[in-house]
Parts: structure tokens; C-alpha cells; sequence
């Protein structure tokens, strides 16, 4: 730990700047986790659910996704199930609706992270500069003796540093903010088809309302 306060001051003023964006790419990226983790390990088994008692009985359906609002599927399986008497075409927009609250709610976080990684290599290469600029200036001042030398060395020191650091927070948050986006494109095409099933059986229902509960004819 003190080899790293120590590096950390030794990076000069740009690490204040650089420590606070990664306090915040990896609080997102965190948060970000944990939405994923759960909607992808629990998701299979509310759609299995819902489908299954929508086949036979929609306020069946409504109730189990009601259960699971909790989760991204739930509210969208749920949205249109809400809908009592919905025509198709009602069920059909209700349906998009969820979805497209859905998918933004996805996208959130993500300009946060876009931004991270565009600044902190700018911030990095103001750190470079300035440690360049330190060092130029105690060659032109300072002789050969052991005090100058530490100084042109701690100046190399604190470029190396703040350019690696701002490389390294860039690097981090573009591959969470890749992963985030290849976990979003494949969600908005599952949900889109859980969707469709959905509709299929709502449609199916309307023209055999002897198959479903009473309560929803």
C-alpha cells in the first residue's frame, strides 16, 4: 500500500483527477455487474414460467411476471399482460413500449463510460507534459550533482506514471463498456423474441377464449 500512495503522489496533481474517474468507471461497472448477473441467471425460468401459464391462463401469467418486476424481462413481459380486454394492436404497442424502457434503461451509464475513456489518456498526456516540462527545467538550472539528477529522474518518474495511469483507466473503461454493449445486443434480441412469443400467444388466445381463464374472456 505505501508503494502505491507513493506512486500515486509521485504521478503529480493529474492522479487526483484520474483517481476520482476510476472511482466512477468502476462504481458504475460494479453496479453494472450486478444488473447483468442478475437478469441473465434468472431470466430462463420467469419467460419459461410466464409463457407456460399464459398458454392456459393469462392472469396466471400476469401474476408470475408481476412476481419478477424485479427484473428487466419481468417488467416487460408484464406490461401488456396489464392490459385487461387489449386489442392486438394495443397489446403490440404496449409491448414496444416496455421494450424500448427497457433498452434505454440498458444503455444507461454508457456516455459516462465513452467519456472516461476519451479523457483519461488526455489527462495522462497532461501529466507526461508536466513532468516533462519539471524535467527540462532542473537540467536548465541544476549541474550534475546527485540533487539535480534525482530531480530529472522524478520528473521522468511522474510522466511515466500519469501517462500509464491514464492509459490504463482509458483501457478499463472501454473493455466494460465493450462488454455492456455485447450483453445489450444480445438481450435486446432474446427480449424482442420472447416478446413476439408473447404476442403469438395473446393473438392465440383471443381466438380460442375458451382455452384461457374465464376471468379473461
Amino acid at each position: 500500500m505505501t508503494r502505491i500512495f507513493d506512486a500515486f503522489l509521485a504521478g503529480g496533481l493529474v492522479m487526483y483527477p484520474l483517481l476520482a474517474l476510476s472511482v466512477l468507471t468502476f462504481a458504475y461497472a460494479i453496479e453494472r455487474v450486478w444488473y447483468w448477473f442478475k437478469l441473465i441467471f434468472q431470466e430462463k425460468q420467469v419467460v419459461h414460467e410466464v409463457l407456460r401459464a399464459a398458454k392456459t391462463d393469462l392472469d396466471q401469467a400476469l401474476t408470475l411476471a408481476e412476481r419478477s418486476e424485479g427484473l428487466a424481462i419481468g417488467r416487460v413481459l408484464a406490461a401488456p399482460l396489464k392490459l385487461k380486454f387489449a386489442s392486438p394492436e394495443t397489446f403490440h404497442l404496449a409491448l414496444l413500449a416496455a421494450l424500448d424502457r427497457e433498452f434505454i434503461e440498458m444503455r444507461r451509464g454508457d456516455k459516462l463510460l465513452e467519456s472516461i475513456a476519451a479523457v483519461a489518456p488526455l489527462c495522462g498526456i497532461v501529466g507526461t507534459a508536466n513532468g516533462l516540462i519539471t524535467m527540462f527545467y532542473n537540467l536548465k538550472s541544476g549541474g550534475a550533482d546527485s540533487t539535480s539528477v534525482l530531480a530529472v529522474t522524478s520528473g521522468i518518474g511522474q510522466a511515466l506514471i500519469a501517462s500509464g495511469a491514464g492509459i490504463s483507466l482509458a483501457v478499463a473503461a472501454f473493455v466494460f463498456l465493450r462488454t455492456f454493449m455485447i450483453l445489450r445486443a444480445q438481450q435486446m434480441d432474446y427480449f424482442s423474441k420472447v416478446g413476439s412469443e408473447l404476442e403469438l400467444i395473446y393473438l392465440h388466445s383471443l381466438n380460442h377464449p375458451l382455452k384461457i381463464n374465464s376471468t379473461s374472456i
